[in-house]
């Protein structure tokens, strides 16, 4: 019989990318999805909630690997710890593998300032060491920043008169370059933490956000402020970059071209 791969937060960016290219491979797909919907494309849909637990059980019955996609700036850990508690109740011991993002383990997220401006990477951290402890056998692939979720940022930040960024610097990649990955390790066998995946340069906040000003006609200035915290401090100073494993090929100029082509 085909594999069956639950995949959380399978209608999000990364997961409509990712389940095509698993239904490719010949694998039974399954999306947890929060609404309950019809199954299309040979995609099987169940209506779940993390957050509640509700329907989670029966998302993870019979499933061979589940894939955890779902993620949001808060609360990842708990939602983790839900997913895992429904694997162990159900008795069956899936491969899980989890997308994370670069420098989870390195940003300090200590005080309520680290956490009101840096609550993703914690969020992160914590979904991670669930996934470690769960027992089960599990990957980790740490990402660097997507393309698009830069896009989304300098995009309503350009809207402002005056645009104020921080002084981060990113490494963005293309969604479907992690995409791809992420398929390879869920067919694949446990690996634990893999090598981090980052695109395939760096850019200031600043740069990034002149960049889209300039390429949709806007003039705007950007000033630079440095953010509050050391967390943010970490992160400012690289904390967030894989620059020795800038393996994507897709650059930020490439993918601004494409997206305002296409808008």
């Amino acid at each position: 019989m085909a594999k069956t791969v639950l995949v959380t937060g399978g209608t999000g960016t990364l997961g409509t990318l990712v389940t095509p290219l698993l239904r490719a491979a010949g694998v039974c797909v399954r999306v947890l999805s929060r609404t309950a919907r019809a199954g299309a494309d040979g995609i099987e849909y169940v209506a779940g909630d993390l957050r509640t637990g509700a329907g989670i059980a029966e998302a993870v019955a019979d499933a061979d690997t589940v894939l955890h996609l779902a993620g949001t700036q808060k609360g990842d850990g708990a939602k983790t710890q839900t997913l895992v508690d429904a694997i162990d109740a159900a008795g069956v011991f899936p491969h899980l593998v989890y997308i994370s993002v670069v420098g989870a383990e390195r940003v300090p997220v200590e005080s309520a300032l680290d956490r009101q401006t840096m609550a993703y990477m914690a969020s992160k951290r914590e979904a991670e060491l669930v996934v470690e402890n769960s027992g089960l056998p599990w990957t980790i692939l740490r990402a660097t920043q997507f393309h698009d979720l830069l896009f989304t940022m300098v995009s309503a930040l350009g809207k402002m008169p005056v645009v104020p960024v921080f002084d981060f610097r990113f490494q963005p990649i293309e969604t479907a370059e992690v995409a791809r990955r992420l398929v390879e390790l869920t067919l694949g066998e446990p690996a634990g933490l893999v090598e981090e995946i980052g695109g395939p340069r760096v850019y200031t906040m600043k740069e990034l956000e002149r960049s889209y000003l300039r390429a949709v006609g806007k003039r705007r200035p950007v000033i630079t402020i440095k953010a509050p915290g050391k967390a943010s401090r970490v992160y400012a100073a690289g904390g967030n970059l894989t620059p020795e494993h800038a393996v994507g090929e897709r650059t930020w100029e490439e993918f601004l071209a494409a997206k305002l082509a296409t808008a």
